[in-house]
């Protein structure tokens, strides 16, 4: 194989024709193609930064706003509250053990669970909880 140049050396020699130097071309080209891929590289960083800063305001700040809010209301918390936890349990707080994390609730006469201070939801209300109940019996049957 003759190569780009070793095929223009023919021609010229073979055919006496004047075939024009692209050096110069060449280089402006090359400098176009490294503007352009820059330009490209550039818009998928802004495109990322814009991708990442939606998923951030959609997503991760809204649930740090709900983690905090829970945690004001777990901090509210005192001895004898009658709570709901994550799992439906109902109970009165007896301890709380702050440094671990951890309350003991008690949910009948003599019978006290340990459970994460995450999972205590909010206060009881048996009003709140009948409200609740109907509201979404009646949605049920509307649809």
């Amino acid at each position: 194989m003759l190569g780009i140049l070793g095929a223009k050396r023919l021609l010229r020699k073979q055919y006496s024709i004047v075939l024009p130097d692209m050096g110069a071309y060449n280089c402006v080209h090359r400098k176009q193609m490294a503007f352009d891929s820059m330009e490209e590289f550039v818009i998928l960083g802004l495109v990322m930064i814009l991708g990442l800063g939606a998923y951030w305001s959609l997503v991760i700040f809204p649930r740090q706003r709900e983690f905090q809010k829970q945690q004001k209301t777990v901090r509210k918390m005192q001895i004898g509250d009658e709570i709901i936890t994550h799992g439906g349990i109902i109970g009165k707080i007896r301890e709380i053990d702050a440094n671990n994390g951890i309350a003991y609730l008690e949910i009948a006469d003599g019978v006290t669970i340990r459970v994460v201070t995450f999972a205590l939801l909010h206060p009881y209300d048996p009003s709140e909880l009948a409200r609740n109940a109907q509201r979404q019996s009646a949605e049920g049957q509307q649809s």
